[in-house]
């Protein structure tokens, strides 16, 4: 089930961005990015492009015991995604982090250190 989602209520539909994310479609996301499609597409209660990706890595890590990827976090962090917008008081790193996706959170901190000089 999708974080967007209780178990009493229908799953929402996926928007464009979010299709892409989900199946990890860079080209189509590049496409629609460059297109003009918003980067922080949130498709409810915070579930951002960031925080849909790093959880469509930790999904695939789990289901299919390959090694972590950061693909789509990367690509969406390139292209402005915000690594500081929180949801219920969790940034995405902390999100990342407390998931075990290290991976995606040492990302997020380095990421945020360079564009912040911190």
């Amino acid at each position: 089930m999708s974080a967007n989602a209780s178990s009493s209520e229908e799953p929402m539909p996926l928007s464009p961005g979010h299709l892409a994310v989900e199946h990890e479609d860079l080209p189509r996301l590049r496409d629609l990015l460059d297109g003009g499609y918003d980067v922080e597409d949130d498709s409810g209660h915070g579930w951002t492009l960031l925080r849909h990706a790093i959880d469509v890595e930790i999904d695939g890590h789990v289901q299919s015991g390959e090694p972590l990827h950061v693909d789509v976090t990367a690509f969406l962090l390139a292209r402005g995604a915000d690594p500081l917008r929180t949801t219920n008081g969790c940034s995405p790193a902390a999100e990342a982090q407390a998931r075990g996706h290290w991976l995606a959170a040492d990302l997020i901190r380095a990421w945020t250190s360079l564009r912040t000089g911190a």
